[in-house]
């Protein structure tokens, strides 16, 4: 590779993460042989892709300056829903359809609470978490239940490899959208500018609600992948957490808090990279505190380099 052909590899935003993230599985690799085994590559696989699946629809609602807490809970909610709607006599594949229609209805609700009357998202998301934890509690009454008997779906959704090929195939779909559609661009645009957007004629309101939407039907889709890759649905499953491991995996990948930028690759290589940390510290026996400390410096750091690259793109320096 040239100097010029570096030079440009090392402007694009998501490769820097993906260099971190390789350099933390080759020393992982040479400190536990094991570390890329099949079986501990199906692993860091279960650690990355619930992750991934719901930062997708977190970075387009951080793109268009709003965030979603109760993702999380939702991912909960989702195999239950789903669970209870086969139980009661449908076809699992409907069961299945209504679970996300259902979780896109709570991102609808969070999106009109939100943006049509005017409630900062992150309350209006933070009193939906408590409200769906304490109703997933109260319908499973704190118990665990086991996903509906299908050989097929549970091959399907959660069989060996299948939550991770699930999560590439949403980050190519939502990528290519947020690139190269009037949606994408028009989610770019209203976080980067909400008045200028408006007043060109972009309809701020349809776009910050479908993004809720979009982000509250893949969270309830990686619930369910989830579900069905364990067999069992667990009402204390997911939580507040997995939204932070998420936004956390959009946030280092090179997605701003502060709107109108953002890539989904670059959550995909974030997750890469915080599932390699943890996976890492768990076969070599390392403190998980010290997990939770260089997540929280990785995200200090990813939103200093954030501003930074913002103030150099406005200033005409780094196109």
């Amino acid at each position: 590779m040239g100097r010029r052909g570096l030079h440009g590899f090392l402007r694009i935003r998501e490769a820097s993460i993906l260099v971190v993230a390789i350099l933390l599985i080759i020393y992982f690799e040479s400190t536990n042989a094991n570390f890329l085994s099949d079986a501990n590559l199906q692993t860091l696989s279960q650690f990355i892709s619930p992750w991934v699946v719901i930062a997708c629809g977190e970075i387009m609602l951080l793109i268009c300056g709003e965030i979603d807490l109760s993702a999380g809970m939702v991912f909960a909610l989702a195999p239950f829903i789903m669970y209870f709607a086969h139980d009661a006599g449908l076809p699992l594949i409907i069961a299945f359809i209504l679970a996300i229609i259902g979780c896109g209805a709570i991102g609808f609700f969070n999106g009109f609470i939100s943006v049509k009357l005017r409630v900062p998202s992150f309350v209006v998301t933070l009193g939906t978490m408590f409200l769906i934890n304490g109703f997933t509690l109260t319908i499973s009454r704190g118990f665990p239940v086991d996903t509906p008997n299908d050989a097929i779906f549970s091959f399907l959704m959660g069989g060996g490899y299948a939550e991770i090929t699930w999560a590439v195939i949403l980050v190519l779909f939502m990528h290519g959208m947020l690139r190269n559609t009037r949606w994408g661009l028009h989610t770019i645009a209203v976080g980067g500018n909400l008045l200028g957007s408006a007043e060109s004629g972009i309809n701020v309101t349809k776009i910050k609600i479908g993004n809720f939407v979009i982000t509250g039907a893949l969270a309830g889709l990686a619930g369910i992948l989830e579900a069905s890759r364990i067999g069992s649905t667990d009402p204390l499953a997911g939580g507040s957490n997995m939204m932070f491991m998420a936004v956390a995996a959009a946030v280092i990948g090179g997605t701003s808090l502060m709107g109108g930028s953002g890539t989904i690759i670059g959550g995909l290589f974030g997750g890469l990279m915080l599932g390699v940390l943890q996976d890492g510290f768990t076969i070599n026996g390392i403190n998980a505190f010290t997990f939770d400390m260089i997540i929280g410096a990785a995200i200090l750091i990813a939103m200093v380099f954030n501003i930074h690259f913002a103030r150099l793109r406005n200033m005409g320096k780094l196109k």
